[in-house]
């Protein structure tokens, strides 16, 4: 993620007559101390006749001494540097421990050697009534510096000052305005007199134009920039030299580089010296410029590569109309959020505080944009077992012809706000609905909580303790108890309006309940009434005469719908005395056919009406209670939420829902028939998403970048399954499973970080052994292009092979699930989900990939890929492709390809995706052989089950790292790169002089693990020995965690310390000292590119 810049900074002085040059002393070099990495360094002076000294003054600042013989008219000093604008964490700092609080007092031997820094002025006026403001009270000494560096920032103003000369910290405070240079020397001064060595320091400040602007304070530049500054450094310690940046009132980081620190100003100055007699016009001239950037996640592509990449999509899209492929493409993405990063919704939860909220208001902003007459339905999602709750669902409906379904979004009410609605009003509301159904609102029947068993359950409660705290164990129940006793037994949780199509006389109907209780009593639990009403007793009814809803088959052709126009005069007073009232109620042992079983129903909750809705088969009868409910609404002007029953699954409607997912919010965003649209929804989303705070990015604690974690898949089809390119051409979806499995590459270098068998998407040469030899057997029987195929086929040939190692056909890298599965309706929609891909951090990222995929459907659907055997990859799989070097080259070649089929995607514009998902760890370089360290993937292990607390548990291993070295320029048969003092087993790649080679090592010690007995092997220890001489000729080292033992119990607030934390890990120092014999290498055939350290 690092940037080189080139700083070019030019000091000219221009005399009226030649003039004599005594000494000059020139300050503009990088001092030692500087944590900026100085890549090259130039120092050119004119007159060009002139003798230089490199020096270094009692404070080890770099000094230029030069001599001039001759007179000149002109002195010009030009300084050209290179360095590497890597983050690095200012606070990364330990501290003695008498030295955590300020006040504190330096011992002898610090006090001895600090005297210089310890210097004060006399304290005048203003100075001494400012020092006196000042707190100090036992402060722990970070919060203290940040406070005071900060108040010094706001209460002197900055200044550009074009005077020699600094300022007292007297003139300064009475002005309240000030240069660099003058806040730098106040605070000083201000540390000095509380017991603080502090220095002057001069340097150059760069800043950098941010790539993505903050959304809560100041983005900084709008352009790359760098001056001459000045700040101030205090001695902490146990951290040492600690940088203040008064002006900004930040601490300094790697934009400040240091040239000279001393305890005066002036013997800071940047250039110093005498000079004879004369007039001297001065100019300076100082830029910065970018000459590197490592690809990054945060701007992924320049202008021009993005351009490129549009057109291409375009000329693929031409490519798929005219092919009359018919493809639409939606997505999954995931997000999480950027405030609440350690928070276990954000991590490992699926349900939590604040993932509702987030998810409302991103949900809105979609609907805003996409569909705002759509239909809002706020149900009930997944419930998975092990979970006490289901998930919720928040979801948006709107017709593909454009008509509205709700016309007034006034009418939904607000989640955040408290309407007053009570039990009374929603028995109101559905008096009035009924009404405009025609139906009898006498049907209408409150609903209560099971008294009998609350009574039962508060009964066994201990003696001590009330229903209302009634101490137990679990959370929820102890909640609901609570809850269920303040209401009040006896209070009303809400009506039940029985209510159904009558498809005979085309009109509603509804109809009495008849219950053995005299009250209807709700099914105990925490879900809207209207899943806990209680079916089960109602009158008992046969087999064949049960009203079974079942769903219409969203593969048949479907007549247009109604105008919104035509639907609603439809709603009142159609079946005038209609048989819909009640029922009889049934004679013992007969079938009571005629109760009607479904119910609309109104719960007044937090003072909002929430009406659950019936299930439905058609789509008309749908959207026509809809506009019942809409109208009644209007006229009672009450805003109501809908949950319960969705709409029927129908190609007539689009929608999309944002859910929760563990750990992330998935959105489930409507598919795209064009390259168009998939751009603007996918930047849309993203860009949405960012203003709700919800982020597309994650740090693990050591600093890793990851994606959320849920992943971003991809959802490819047709408008309607009768459209779906799978269906009307399997041999599609068989050229891309087979394509998949002979590149490797595109299932590793997009994937996430659990990769393996167990995964959430494992290849199939990852799940069974005997995989490949059925699944070619399943091939053979699928029908060329141009013949006759039965949807249901390519169901049924691959349903059992595109399954995980435990039969689940959800998680597999191809999931066929929504494809023409027997099992619902919902499951025959011609779909195809892509799901091993991981959330890429940057919209255009997300849309690369997408551009990839649909490269190779146009390539598939003219050309189709058959190959006459899939490859056995053997372990070679979980060997060679683990590594980047490997993935990068098969990748290559899958462009190639493409390339030649007229589809020319660039690697460069993958390169981000490299960055991302193998990021560099380091790399050092000795006699002209440099080494590259970077992250490689490593399968977790799923370990067997074992009993815990919720029920049988399986633990995740992933205590194992794997790591990628490469070497450039290495000389044959002299030079050995061992890992701890073992000899890495290295590859040639092709290219003369280059080899690589993988690490395999446990990074942790878990609790459960393969292997407990074998021990940490971090940290890595490489070197580089000379064979013939028996010695290393330098290394680096690596390491798992802080080697400084600092041990982080919260994640990276943002990329910039997860840069910081994954750079302090990494040292180019730390070689094997003395003699090192050679070792023999370890023949592992089962790996034989990589190194296991578990072997040694």
């Amino acid at each position: 993620m690092s940037i080189h810049i080139a700083l070019h900074h030019i000091s000219h002085y221009r005399y009226d007559r030649a003039v004599n040059l005594g000494p000059q002393v020139v300050r503009l070099r990088p001092a030692p101390h500087s944590r900026t990495r100085v890549l090259s360094y130039a120092l050119k002076v004119e007159p060009a006749e002139h003798f230089i000294n490199w020096q270094q003054d009692p404070q080890g600042n770099y000094l230029a001494r030069l001599v001039f013989p001759e007179k000149t008219r002109e002195l010009k000093v030009e300084v050209d540097l290179v360095a590497e604008m890597a983050v690095f964490n200012p606070f990364d700092f330990f501290l003695e421990p008498y030295a955590e609080k300020i006040p504190f007092a330096y011992t002898e031997g610090e006090q001895l050697e600090l005297a210089p820094y310890l210097v004060k002025l006399p304290a005048e006026a203003l100075f001494a009534k400012y020092l006196a403001s000042i707190e100090l009270t036992p402060t722990p000494s970070v919060d203290f510096l940040v406070a005071l560096n900060q108040r010094l920032s706001t209460d002197i103003s900055y200044l550009i000052r074009l005077e020699p000369g600094v300022q007292t910290p007297e003139e300064s405070l009475q002005k309240g305005s000030g240069s660099c240079r003058d806040s730098a020397w106040l605070l000083v001064q201000l540390f000095r007199h509380l017991g603080l060595a502090a220095r002057f320091v001069s340097g150059y400040l760069i800043q950098l134009k941010a790539d993505v602007k903050s959304l809560d304070g100041p983005s900084g530049t709008e352009v790359d920039f760098t001056d001459l500054h000045a700040w101030c450094e205090v001695y902490l310690p146990g951290a040492g030299w600690i940088g203040l940046d008064p002006t900004s009132g930040l601490f300094a980081g790697e934009g400040h580089i240091p040239l000279a620190c001393s305890p005066e100003p002036s013997s800071a100055a940047p250039i110093s010296g005498g000079v004879d007699e004369s007039e001297c016009e001065f100019s300076h001239e100082m830029w910065v410029e970018r000459i590197w950037e490592a690809p990054r996640v945060s701007k992924p592509y320049s202008d021009e590569q993005w351009q490129a990449i549009v057109a291409l999509g375009e000329k693929i899209d031409t490519d798929l109309q005219t092919q009359d492929v018919r493809l639409t493409m939606g997505g999954e993405p995931t997000f999480v959020a950027l405030d609440y990063p350690d928070d276990p919704e954000w991590n490992t939860a699926a349900l939590g505080p604040n993932k509702r909220r987030l998810a409302t208001d991103l949900f809105h902003r979609l609907r805003d944009h996409y569909a705002p007459e759509a239909l809002v339905h706020f149900g009930q999602g997944k419930w998975y077992p092990g979970e006490q709750l289901p998930r919720w669902s928040l979801n948006a409906y709107w017709r593909r012809d454009g008509e509205p379904i709700w016309q007034n979004p006034a009418l939904y009410a607000d989640e955040q706000q408290d309407y007053g609605v009570n039990a009374a009003q929603a028995a109101d509301f559905l008096g009035v609905l009924a009404e405009r159904l025609g139906v009898d609102g006498k049907c209408c029947v409150p609903a209560y909580e099971d008294r009998f068993y609350y009574l039962w359950r508060e009964r066994k409660l201990p003696i001590n303790v009330t229903a209302e705290d009634s101490r137990l164990a679990d959370a929820l129940e102890r909640e609901r108890l609570r809850k269920v006793f303040e209401q009040g037994l006896d209070k009303v949780v809400g009506h039940i309006l029985p209510l159904a199509r009558n498809a005979k006389q085309q009109g509603w109907q509804s109809g009495s309940w008849f219950l053995r209780d005299q009250h209807c009593r709700l099914v105990p639990g925490d879900s809207a009434m209207g899943y806990r009403l209680p079916l089960d007793s109602q009158p008992w009814v046969s087999e064949a005469d049960y009203p079974y809803v079942t769903p219409e088959d969203p593969t048949q052709s479907f007549a247009p719908l109604p105008a919104a126009s035509q639907i609603k005069p439809q709603l009142r007073g159609v079946w005038p005395g209609s048989s819909n009232g009640a029922a009889k109620r049934p004679l013992l042992g007969q079938s009571a056919a005629a109760v009607v079983r479904t119910a609309l129903c109104a719960e007044a909750r937090d003072g909002r009406l929430y009406l659950f809705m019936p299930p439905l088969v058609r789509l008309e009868d749908y959207l026509e209670l809809v506009a019942a409910i809409e109208a009644t609404a209007a006229e009672l002007k009450c805003p109501v939420l809908l949950e319960g029953y969705e709409p029927p699954q129908d190609p007539r409607l689009q929608f999309f829902r944002v859910t929760p997912d563990p750990g992330v919010i998935e959105v489930n965003i409507h598919p795209a028939a064009s390259w168009s649209e998939l751009v603007e929804r996918t930047e849309f989303l993203y860009e949405q998403a960012r203003e709700c705070r919800l982020s597309s990015e994650k740090f693990m604690i050591d600093g890793r970048h990851t994606g959320t974690g849920g992943g971003n898949h991809f959802v490819l089809g047709g408008a309607t399954s009768a459209d779906s390119p799978f269906l009307r051409r399997p041999d599609l979806l068989r050229s891309l499973i087979s394509y998949w499995h002979n590149h490797p590459s595109l299932s590793y270098l997009f994937s996430g970080l659990f990769i393996g068998p167990t995964s959430q998407a494992p290849r199939i040469d990852e799940a069974r052994n005997d995989a490949l030899y059925e699944l070619e057997i399943a091939f053979a029987q699928m029908p060329e292009p141009g013949r006759d195929c039965q949807p249901w086929l390519v169901d049924r040939l691959l349903r059992n092979l595109l399954v995980d190692v435990t039969g689940n056909t959800h998680r597999a890298e191809f999931c066929i699930d929504k494809l023409y599965s027997p099992d619902s309706a919902s499951g025959r929609l011609g779909l195809l989900e892509l799901r091993a891909f991981e959330m890429p951090p940057h919209a255009q990222m997300s849309l690369a990939q997408q551009l990839l995929i649909r490269a190779l459907v146009a390539r598939f659907w003219r050309e189709p890929y058959k190959p006459a055997r899939l490859v056995r990859w053997g372990t070679e799989l979980h060997d060679r492709f683990l590594l980047p070097h490997f993935i990068e080259q098969d990748f290559a070649d899958v462009l190639q390809e493409l390339d030649a089929c007229g589809y020319r995607l660039r690697s460069e514009w993958f390169a981000p995706h490299f960055e991302f998902r193998f990021p560099k760890s380091g790399d050092f370089n000795v006699k002209g052989i440099e080494l590259e360290l970077r992250q490689a993937l490593e399968p977790w292990h799923v370990l067997g089950e074992e009993n815990g607390g919720g029920g049988t548990v399986r633990y995740v291993d992933s205590s194992l790292e794997r790591m990628q070295v490469k070497l450039s320029g290495l000389p044959a048969d002299r030079y050995v790169l061992t890992c701890n003092g073992v000899p890495v087993p290295l590859r040639p790649t092709g290219k003369v002089g280059e080899f690589v080679g993988g690490v395999r090592f446990r990074a942790w010690q878990p609790a459960n693990c393969l292997h407990p007995t074998i021990e940490v092997h971090a940290p890595l220890v490489f070197d580089l020995v000379d064979s013939w001489m028996s010695r290393s000729l330098g290394g680096c080292q690596y390491h798992v965690a802080h080697p400084g033992g600092r041990n982080y119990d919260s994640l990276p607030v943002n990329a910039y310390e997860a840069e910081s934390r994954r750079l302090a890990r990494f040292f180019r120092l730390g070689h094997s000292p003395g003699k090192r014999p050679a070792l023999a290498p370890i023949n592992n055939n089962e790996l034989p590119m990589t190194l296991d350290l578990r072997l040694t």
